[in-house]
């Protein structure tokens, strides 16, 4: 054995040179026992004691040699270890915020960096090889998949949002982190894809508040069609014992049973009939904007004429405007022929802006009727030199119930409903809704529709499932400026006009 370990000793530097893991796993084996004598015992004992004779100098050589070995590898590995280090101090992606992974082609890391890296990380498993994609949820993982695919198959970079597994530290901590992960393809001079750059931030704020948001939405959504559903059976319920009331003040009033006694009576009766259409005509405006709240208003499209409906209006609203004062005039384009709607809603949508401006014009105004083709558009303007609309309350206009409440508006009456029905039944046209107007000059509003009734199959559609709820004041597609109708229009005119007389140019004051 002594002759063994000396020639050991005296090759000892050619086993250093040399020496490798089988070499080093026999000199180990050697050298844990000299002469029968462990050596973690020969330690603490005199050499004399510790080792037969000759066998000293022998187990001191074959320790200097190992112990060499064992230093040559320790600078090497740490020379190694440095030098890796040094490579991942200055990687440009340890400046990237969040965790920035390097993917191979089938989505595994082969590469962890980031700003952010060891806060993910104290809370993230390890996600090199499958690690990452093992965390993701299950849901979010085909995703992921497919979107590495596409950088494979040629797209330069890519955004997902994935939800990534986290270990539940507290009863009440969320089970996963909301990250989004921004992908970028690394590819070679020949375009060949040699990795994936995935860069990992927490979004888990930005989720909340959009859980949050769709929350609340979805409140308001019930509580208005909550709403929409009173406003329809109230309405139902006003309306029969108001056409009782309409019908027996008819009678009244025509003194089929009995003639009355005296003026006073006849005037009682006659403020229970103006009084009773009122109403009547409150609870059909409610009835029609909850129909089209609740996407449940079908319109009728057929050919009209459309100077038919610009006289009708005339007709009703004729008298209202001279017993106030004001003078309603029409102009009609010469050949407008005629257009495809719904006749019924579009005469409403006029009678609804003419009353309004009757309503809001007082004694000496003027209130002019306008209806002309721009286009492929029918468009109906009706202009007022009434009390005007402040800029800060334009965008109020046309919301249900909603009214410009100051000094010069409390004494009109009125639901604040009109306007808003008229943007509803042109929503519902596929057309759009424009108002113009200054305080103390005068208000001008244009409605444009598709002459042709295209625009309604458009504005149906998304409406065809009676249980989703319409936006409402429906939202109007932009117009630009030039939509709002000047002043004076300068097309062809008709001079069609009512038996208040011709249109007064002079004293059209529009805003």
């Amino acid at each position: 054995m002594a002759a063994t370990f000396g020639a050991i000793a005296g090759r000892g530097s050619s086993l250093r040179a040399e020496t490798k893991p089988s070499a080093r796993a026999f000199m180990l084996a050697a050298l844990a026992s000299v002469g029968g004598v462990p050596l973690a015992l020969s330690a603490f004992l005199p050499v004399s004691a510790a080792l037969p004779a000759g066998a000293a100098l022998a187990g001191a050589g074959a320790l200097f040699a190992t112990a060499a070995v064992f230093a040559r590898d320790a600078r090497q590995n740490e020379k190694k270890a440095v030098s890796e280090r040094a490579v991942d101090e200055v990687s440009p992606y340890n400046f990237f915020a969040g965790l920035v992974t390097i993917h191979d082609g089938r989505g595994f890391v082969t590469a962890v960096h980031g700003r952010d890296m060891k806060e993910i990380l104290s809370w993230m498993r390890d996600p090199m090889g499958r690690g990452f994609l093992d965390q993701i949820h299950v849901s979010d993982r085909l995703s992921f998949i497919q979107t590495i695919d596409r950088i494979r198959q040629g797209a330069p970079h890519a955004t997902i949002d994935i939800r990534m597994e986290r270990p539940r530290l507290r009863p009440d901590a969320e089970q996963f982190v909301h990250m989004r992960v921004n992908l970028t393809a690394v590819r070679n001079d020949d375009g060949s894809l040699t990795g994936v750059v995935a860069q990992s931030q927490d979004i888990s704020a930005e989720a909340q508040l959009k859980s949050e948001a769709a929350r609340k939405t979805e409140e308001a959504e019930t509580a208005n069609d909550a709403k929409t559903r009173f406003l329809a059976a109230v309405s139902h319920e006003l309306r029969t014992p108001l056409n009782a009331i309409l019908g027996f003040s008819d009678i009244l009033s025509g003194e089929y049973f009995g003639k009355l006694e005296n003026d006073r009576q006849r005037e009682y009766v006659a403020l229970i009939n103006q009084s009773g259409s009122h109403l009547l005509s409150v609870v059909n405006t409610m009835l029609d904007v909850s129909k089209i709240e609740a996407g449940r208003y079908e319109l009728l499209s057929e050919p009209f004429v459309v100077s038919d409906i610009v006289r009708a209006c005339e007709q009703m609203l004729g008298l209202q405007a001279r017993e106030k004062g004001v003078k309603l005039t029409s102009r009609v384009q010469r050949d407008l022929g005629e257009a495809v709607a719904d006749q019924r809603a579009l005469q409403q949508v006029l009678i609804n802006l003419v009353g309004n401006a009757i309503k809001f014009t007082d004694a000496g105004g003027l209130i002019t009727i306008d209806a002309e083709r721009r286009d492929k558009d029918l468009v109906l303007t009706v202009s007022d030199t009434g009390i005007g609309i402040p800029a800060a309350k334009l965008d109020a206009i046309g919301q249900p119930f909603m009214q410009v409440h100051n000094q010069y508006t409390r004494k009109y009456e009125g639901t604040g409903l009109g306007l808003s029905l008229v943007k509803g039944l042109v929503a519902l046209h596929g057309g759009s809704f424009a108002i113009r107007s200054n305080p103390g000059e005068g208000t001008v509003i244009t409605v444009r529709v598709p002459a042709d009734g295209s625009g309604i199959a458009l504005a149906v559609e998304p409406h065809a499932d009676l249980a989703e709820t319409v936006e409402f004041p429906p939202r109007l597609p932009a117009r630009d400026a030039g939509a709002a109708a000047p002043a004076v229009l300068t097309l062809p005119l008709s001079g069609k006009h009512n038996e208040d007389g011709g249109h007064d140019r002079t004293r059209a004051k529009t805003a």
